[in-house]
């Protein structure tokens, strides 16, 4: 009894000492990661730009946001949102075969090495720095930002779609291996219908995040409502800003609420 007292008392000390250690890590790194901050202010009229945002926001210009023309913000959330869409798409198509081929359970480790590191490659780089190659080989335009929001979704589909095919139950692969079938038979029988709501899930959580890329891509040329908004707030037209953002907070809220519904009955079958 008083060697398992001993004991209790061991482990909390080291608990303590562990904790405490921690502690003053993150302390230590908040404190070096301030030190890189030389300083902190606000522009001359940043509090006359922010207050006029907010009463932009208040008071929105109602033509741009309920008419139906090219320019308005109807339309152009809708752009961003096909933008987001077909993005997703492109990027799901070229992520579903390159996920089974940075998985182990499928294909040799030599194969599985190569492939996840194309994709860490893919990741790397920043959707904006994407978004500026493809304006550039493209030129400025809705095209561009397809191209940006399927190649970035590539890189986290890909990673996620091989996460679900490692942690599935082996043994219905097993099974399959011992009927002698292939890989390919294994991936249509074994595979896709343990995994299919899974990677369905996936998509839409990665919708979800396009619609936001989407959006910010517009800033530099990848079309959709991003243009608009940088312009508005170039020429200080307030009202216009605050009517696309809130086109934006809406379709967003709609999005984020129906992808969420959509996820969980997929998760509950």
């Amino acid at each position: 009894m008083v060697d398992k007292i001993n004991q209790m008392y061991e482990t909390k000390d080291t608990q303590r000492w562990q904790a405490l250690a921690w502690t003053m890590l993150v302390v230590g790194l908040v404190i070096w990661s301030a030190s890189t901050i030389n300083e902190v202010g606000i522009a001359k009229r940043g509090i006359t730009f922010a207050l006029s945002i907010i009463q932009g926001i208040v008071n929105p210009d109602r033509e741009l946001l309920f008419n139906l023309t090219k320019q308005s913000v109807p339309y152009l959330l809708l752009e961003t949102m096909a933008i987001a869409f077909l993005g997703t798409l492109v990027g799901a198509v070229f992520s579903f075969p390159l996920s089974f081929l940075a998985s182990s359970k499928v294909v040799p480790v030599p194969v599985v090495v190569m492939t996840r590191f194309l994709v860490m490659a893919i990741r790397t780089i920043p959707a904006f720095v994407y978004g500026l190659m493809f304006i550039r080989v493209t030129g400025p335009g809705p095209f561009a930002g397809v191209m940006t929001i399927s190649v970035t979704s590539i890189g986290m589909l890909t990673k996620l779609f091989s996460e679900a095919i490692d942690d599935m139950d082996k043994s219905i692969l097993e099974a399959l291996d011992a009927a002698g079938c292939n890989t390919f038979e294994k991936i249509r029988c074994g595979i896709i219908p343990q995994l299919w709501s899974s990677l369905l899930s996936t998509i839409i959580f990665r919708f979800d995040m396009n619609l936001r890329d989407a959006s910010i891509l517009g800033l530099v040329g990848g079309g959709g409502i991003g243009a608009p908004l940088k312009f508005a707030m170039s020429s200080n037209r307030w009202s216009q800003v605050g009517a696309i953002l809130v086109g934006l907070v809406v379709l967003i809220l709609v999005v984020e609420f129906s992808s969420s519904s959509i996820r969980k009955q997929l998760t509950n079958g």
